[in-house]
């Protein structure tokens, strides 16, 4: 299946849980991930669509690997099989929620992560 498809798939099924999923465009930093997922309650992912088969390039991985580090959900998508269960995983994370200052240094799980941080207001 092409990429186009795929993605088209997975805008919809995003559309359909209330959510969006913008097209992500990096200038100047390439490799960065198709797609940004917002969900109702502050859930977020990136998402790097693929045609059946295909592989994210190097530069790709490296930059998956930065935004992992950081505490996000970075998928690759290759497969409109997939939408669901990506969607799925990442509506079941906690709802993010703004922190106090005082409570923005503990760590909390989101996802299966560790996050640290949060809004100072």
């Amino acid at each position: 299946m092409r990429e186009i498809v795929i993605e088209h798939k997975l805008v919809s099924a995003v559309k359909a849980m209330g959510g969006i999923a913008p097209k992500f465009v990096s200038p100047g930093y390439d490799g960065m991930p198709d797609r940004l997922i917002l969900l109702p309650g502050g859930k977020i992912a990136f998402v790097e669509v693929k045609a059946m088969g295909r592989k994210p390039r190097p530069l790709q991985l490296h930059r998956h690997e930065i935004l992992r580090r950081l505490g996000f959900k970075v998928c690759v998508l290759d497969d409109e099989k997939q939408i669901t269960p990506i969607l799925a995983e990442l509506e079941s994370c906690e709802e993010a929620e703004s922190l106090s200052a005082t409570d923005a240094a503990k760590p909390r799980r989101l996802c299966g992560l560790t996050a640290i941080g949060g809004d100072a207001g």
